[in-house]
């Protein structure tokens, strides 16, 4: 029994490797058994992904933001609808609230295609959702921000994706204002 795990791990992490090589993407290998991949998004600069070959599962954890400012509530709800509408993932907290992805697949599952699968759905959940979460749960950050930087003249450049959240708040330094983020 304990030759066929073994045999079953070290099949998994050749998938892994197998996956890693053909996906192009940056990871290190901290031990025998882990990976922590880099994959690059669109909202979210980028995913980190932590791949762990255990003995019986794949497991896979992916930070996506830090514990919210505010509206936890909110924050919460967003995240137990939207895990409905994923597959192999889910999202969850750590001990300090901070957001993750998470997920496990059996070992015996393990291919190069199952690992591709599982890395796209996570960077497609982190990508697509960072937005929102920042906008439920830091929205007086970004509003503070957006004043700091247009009192200072600099870039607007990456809160452009917030800029209804300044348009709709009364007496707020840029409030109205048709100029295009720098």
């Amino acid at each position: 029994m304990g030759s066929d795990r073994e045999g079953l791990k070290a099949a998994a992490c050749s998938a892994v490797l197998d996956a890693l090589a053909d996906l192009d993407v940056e990871y290190e290998r901290p031990d025998q058994g882990s990976f922590v991949v880099k994959l690059p998004g669109e909202h979210k600069l980028w995913t980190t992904c932590s791949l762990v070959v255990g003995d019986h599962t794949l497991s896979l954890n992916a930070f996506v933001a830090r514990r919210p400012d505010e509206n936890h509530e909110g924050v919460y709800r967003w995240l137990l609808e939207r895990n409905t509408r994923l597959g192999s993932l889910a999202f969850a907290l750590d001990r300090l609230g901070d957001v993750y992805l998470v997920g496990r697949l059996p070992l015996g599952l393990i291919t190069p295609q199952t690992v591709d699968q599982l890395l796209g759905e996570a960077v497609a959940a982190s990508d697509s959702s960072f937005d929102q979460l920042l906008e439920l749960g830091f929205a007086s950050a970004i509003r503070r921000e957006w004043e700091w930087r247009t009192a200072r003249g600099e870039s607007l450049a990456n809160l452009a994706a917030f800029r209804h959240l300044i348009e709709r708040t009364p007496g707020t330094h840029g409030a109205g204002s048709d100029e295009a983020p720098k």
